[in-house]
C-alpha cells in the first residue's frame, strides 16, 4: 500500500489540497494535490538525510500550519511513525514525552524551539533556527525506499489530554483511521468541494483526522494557526469552507461574534454541549452535527446528523458504522437501553492499545475498549454521554452522578452552564459541589439554586457548596478542567 498522498496526487492532482484562509489564515493561494505532493516529497528527502526511516518515531511540535500537514504526508512516504506533540507543554513535560517515543529527531517551529532543543537530542525546525536546533531547510533532501504499509502499521501515536493522571500513548493504525474516514463519510456525507476548516491544534485528533480525512476523500482543508472568533468566522468565509470541527466553548464564542457563513455542517464535541448553546445554535441555523469520540477510536464513534440533532438534541447520535457500542454494568454486565454503565466500544477504528502494556491491559475487555465514559442507548439505539465514571461522587455511601445534577441546575432559568464535582468531606467523605455560571443578565444566588434543587434531587444528591463564575475552566481540547472546578469551589468554601 502506497502512502494516501502520493496516490491522490497521481488520481487529481489539481484539485485543492489545502484553500486560502488569508488574511485570517496561514495560506494565501490555494495549494493543489501535486503541489503538496512536492512539497511532502521534497520535506520526505530532508528528513531521510536527517536519519528518519521505516518504523522510527517522528515528532513534531509545531501548531496548525502548512508545514504540519506536510509532515503528516512526509512521515507516511517514509514509513514513519507521526507523534504530534502539544505546543503548550513545558520543556519537562516535552522532554518526558520524548523519551517515552525516542524519535530520530524532533519537528519544531520558533515558537516551540527553545524548549525542544533542551529536551531533544536531535531537533529541526520548521523556520530559521534561533536556539539549537538545525533548519530543514538547510538539509540536503536524499534519496530513500518507499515503503510498503500493512493495515495493521502505526501510522501515528497521540497523547491523550486528561485533566487528570499521565497522559497515555495512543498507537493508531492505517486501519484505525482508514475506518474512521470511511464511517465519518458515511455518517454526514461527502461532496468533491467541500472543505473542512481546521481551527483546532493538530495534535490533537480533532485537528489532525480532517488532514487524513481530506487526501483520502481528494477534497480539500482550511487551516488556521490559533482560534479567535473573528479569524475563524474570516477565514471560514475566505476558505468557503463546507465543514468545520469545534467544541462547546468555541461555538458560544463564534454565536457571539457574528453570523457563521452557510456550512453543511459543524461537527461538535471534545465536551457535551450544554442544552442552551445548542438551542442558540439551532436558532440561528447553525447544522450542529454533535459527536462523541476519542483519541482510541481515531475520532468520531458516534455522531448526531443536523437533522437527528434537532430531534435528540441530548444526543450525540447513534454509533457510526463498524463501531460497535455497548453500555455495560459494574462487571461488565450488558445493561438494558435507558439504562446508565460504561461507555464500551470495539471495531476496526479502535486503536490496539497504547504505548504502555500495563494501560492497554486495564483499559480492554472482551467487548472492547473501556471508555471510562458513563452513558446510556435509548430504545432508538441514541446514544447519551453522560460525565466520565470517575466523576462518580460518593457522599455518605451514597452515588452521585454529576450529569444528573447538572441537568437539574440547568433547568434554572439563571443558569446557562455549570459543572458539578465531589468536594472532600470530613463527615460524609464527599459534598456535591457546584459551579455555575449565570445566564446573560441573571444574578441566581446560591439559595435560590438551592431551592430550586429542593423537591428536584434527593438530599444527599443537592449541592452543598455553590459558586459562581464568568466561564467554566476548560482544558485545551475543550472538556471542563474538574481539577480547577475543585480548588475553585475549595476556595469559596
Amino acid at each position: 500500500m502506497r502512502d494516501w498522498l502520493a496516490v491522490r496526487a497521481n488520481a487529481t492532482p489539481e484539485a485543492t489540497a489545502i484553500a486560502p484562509t488569508a488574511p485570517a489564515g496561514p495560506v494565501d493561494e490555494p495549494v493543489s494535490y501535486a503541489e503538496l505532493d512536492d512539497r511532502a516529497e521534497t520535506l520526505a528527502g530532508r528528513l531521510a538525510a536527517a536519519g528518519v526511516g521505516v518504523e522510527d518515531s517522528l515528532a513534531i511540535c509545531a501548531g496548525t500550519r502548512p508545514e504540519f500537514v506536510a509532515t503528516v504526508h512526509a512521515a507516511q512516504r517514509l514509513g514513519a511513525v507521526l507523534v504530534p506533540i502539544s505546543t503548550r507543554l513545558t520543556e519537562p513535560e516535552i522532554r518526558a514525552r520524548i523519551e517515552r517515543i525516542d524519535p530520530s529527531i524532533v519537528v519544531c517551529e520558533r515558537d516551540t524551539e527553545p524548549a525542544v532543543s533542551s529536551a531533544a537530542d536531535a531537533a529541526l525546525t520548521l523556520d530559521e533556527p534561533t536556539d539549537g536546533a538545525s533548519a530543514i531547510s538547510a538539509m540536503t533532501p536524499e534519496p530513500f525506499d518507499l515503503p510498503e504499509w500493512a493495515a495493521t502499521d502505526p501510522l501515528a501515536v497521540l497523547f491523550t489530554s486528561g485533566t487528570t493522571g499521565e497522559p497515555k500513548g495512543v498507537v493508531l493504525t492505517l486501519q484505525n483511521v482508514l475506518a474512521s474516514a470511511t464511517a465519518s463519510a458515511f455518517r454526514l456525507g461527502l461532496r468533491p468541494d467541500d472543505r473542512w476548516h481546521v481551527p483546532l491544534p493538530m495534535y490533537h485528533t480533532g485537528g489532525l483526522a480532517p488532514v487524513y480525512r481530506s487526501v483520502l476523500y481528494g477534497t480539500a482543508v482550511s487551516l488556521q494557526r490559533e482560534f479567535d472568533p473573528e479569524a475563524t468566522l474570516s477565514a471560514l468565509e475566505a476558505a468557503d469552507a463546507s465543514a468545520v470541527s469545534l467544541v462547546p466553548t468555541m461555538l458560544d464564542r463564534l454565536l457571539e461574534a457574528g453570523e457563521l457563513p452557510s456550512l453543511r455542517f459543524v461537527l461538535l464535541g471534545g465536551a457535551p454541549c450544554p442544552p442552551e448553546l445548542m438551542r442558540r445554535a439551532q436558532d440561528r441555523s447553525v447544522p450542529i452535527a454533535p459527536t462523541y469520540g476519542m483519541t482510541e477510536a481515531a475520532s468520531q464513534i458516534a455522531t448526531a446528523r443536523p437533522e437527528a440533532a434537532r430531534a435528540a438534541p441530548r444526543s450525540v447520535g447513534n454509533p457510526l458504522m463498524f463501531a460497535d457500542v455497548s453500555i455495560v454494568a459494574d462487571g461488565g454486565r450488558p445493561v438494558e437501553p435507558g439504562e446508565t454503565g460504561e461507555i464500551v466500544v470495539s471495531g476496526p477504528m479502535v486503536s490496539p492499545g497504547y504505548l504502555e502494556a500495563a494501560a492497554t491491559e486495564e483499559r480492554f475487555c472482551s467487548l472492547g475498549l473501556r471508555t471510562g465514559d458513563r452513558g446510556y442507548r435509548d430504545e432508538a439505539g441514541r446514544l447519551y454521554v453522560r460525565g466520565r465514571i470517575d466523576d462518580t461522587i460518593i457522599t455518605g455511601g451514597e452515588n452521585v452522578d454529576p450529569g444528573e445534577v447538572a441537568d437539574v441546575l440547568r433547568t434554572h432559568p439563571g443558569v446557562d452552564a455549570c459543572a458539578v464535582v465531589g468536594l472532600p468531606d470530613e463527615e460524609w467523605g464527599e459534598r456535591v459541589g457546584a459551579l455555575v455560571v449565570p445566564a446573560a443578565g441573571a444574578t441566581p444566588t446560591t439559595e435560590a439554586i438551592e431551592e430550586h434543587c429542593r423537591g428536584r434531587l434527593a438530599g444527599y444528591k443537592r449541592p452543598r457548596t455553590v459558586d459562581f463564575a464568568a466561564d467554566l475552566p476548560r482544558t485545551p481540547s475543550g472538556t471542563v478542567d474538574r481539577e480547577a472546578v475543585v480548588s475553585r469551589l475549595l476556595e469559596a468554601s
